[in-house]
């Protein structure tokens, strides 16, 4: 691994943003080999002691994966009720972060990764990366939700904005909702079904930026592949591996 910046290490450690570690690196909390570290300054991964109080700051080796999470698991590293994790899934899983929290009811496509600037940048949004789900919707007419999601829905002071919507019938007076949305506010697909009167019976995420989830099995896993890697890294403004 070359050496790069140490604000740049911290970031992808997973400590903080990128601007948020130039902070700590300023205000003298970070020490590098035992001296206080200076902003700009670099850092070999493999050789540097890089500290924060107490704690020392290690760079796990880079990971992408894609999980297909399935219902009733829980997207946190240790849940209080004991119940299965997305990390239970995951063979050796150390050091991995999750890419925006799936909620237990929600199946589907999600990241996780050891770049923690990467997951900042990802769901930042200032960088509007897509992410498309599949709704089955009951209690409202397909119909009457199809010119709804086209009419301008508020939620929290700040209308949703999706980049494609496709609303067709499903079975026993269900509606099928694809929608692409550029914004990861808590439980924003279903809140906004039910600002349009119907209410999410099932919801997937089928696609995070360029990474689909296709035919992966649930509860299965995979690495990504360089593509959809350096994908990632263009859509949030980042080169791969840059200092």
């Amino acid at each position: 691994m070359p050496p790069m910046r140490l604000q740049r290490f911290l970031a992808r450690a997973g400590v903080a943003s990128r601007r948020q570690a130039e902070l700590l690196i300023t205000e003298g909390k970070v020490r590098v080999d035992g001296k206080p570290a200076e902003l700009g300054m670099s850092v070999d991964p493999q050789k540097a002691r890089v500290t924060i109080g107490k704690k020392v700051i290690k760079l796990a080796e880079r990971r992408w994966i894609a999980l297909n999470k399935p219902m009733g698991v829980v997207t946190t590293a240790d849940d209080e009720e004991g119940r299965k994790t997305v990390f239970d899934l995951i063979k050796e899983s150390n050091g991995l972060t999750y890419v925006g929290r799936l909620d237990v009811a929600t199946t589907g496509l999600l990241l996780l990764t050891t770049d923690g600037e990467a997951v900042h940048r990802l769901t930042h949004p200032k960088y509007r990366v897509p992410r498309s789900y599949i709704a089955l919707v009951h209690g409202v007419d397909t119909a009457v939700l199809d010119q709804r999601s086209k009419e301008k829905v508020v939620i929290e002071g700040r209308p949703v904005v999706p980049s494609r919507v496709r609303v067709r019938p499903g079975k026993d007076g269900r509606s099928v909702l694809e929608v692409t949305l550029s914004e990861g506010r808590n439980r924003i697909v279903r809140r906004w079904v039910e600002e349009m009167g119907g209410k999410v019976e099932r919801l997937a995420r089928v696609s995070y930026g360029p990474v689909r989830l296709d035919d992966l099995p649930s509860g299965h896993w995979r690495p990504l592949t360089p593509q959809e890697e350096r994908g990632i890294y263009k859509a949030i403004g980042m080169k791969d591996e840059e200092d």
